[in-house]
């Protein structure tokens, strides 16, 4: 396909660097929000580490928060339908943390 068929169709490249390819291991996650954004703040808590460091900080506005919410349900309905149910073992509702840690505070 031509550069000028990508335009047309409002296609666009997205560029991934070669120091962010790789990622970020996350097992935590702290969300705030105010009246015009919403801050996602990505951890990794490990056993016997008392404390987090936050390794990565994503900061959306409430449409693009949303649009998150909606693609991930759908990611994790085509996961489950391929690879079987993710189950949370021992989960408390509203519960999301993997060790049994504190308040997280970033």
């Amino acid at each position: 396909m031509s550069e000028n068929e990508n335009k047309q169709q409002g296609q666009f490249q997205v560029e991934l660097p070669q120091e962010i390819a790789q990622g970020e291991y996350a097992n935590f996650a702290i969300i705030t929000h105010s009246s015009s954004d919403f801050v996602l703040d990505f951890a990794r808590v490990l056993p016997g580490v008392p404390k987090a460091q936050v390794r990565s900080r994503v900061i959306l506005a409430p449409e693009h928060a949303k649009r998150l919410l909606m693609a991930l349900q759908e990611n994790i309905v085509r996961y489950e339908r391929e690879f079987g149910q993710i189950k949370i073992p021992n989960q408390e509702p509203r519960t999301i943390a993997p060790f049994n840690v504190g308040k997280g505070e970033a």
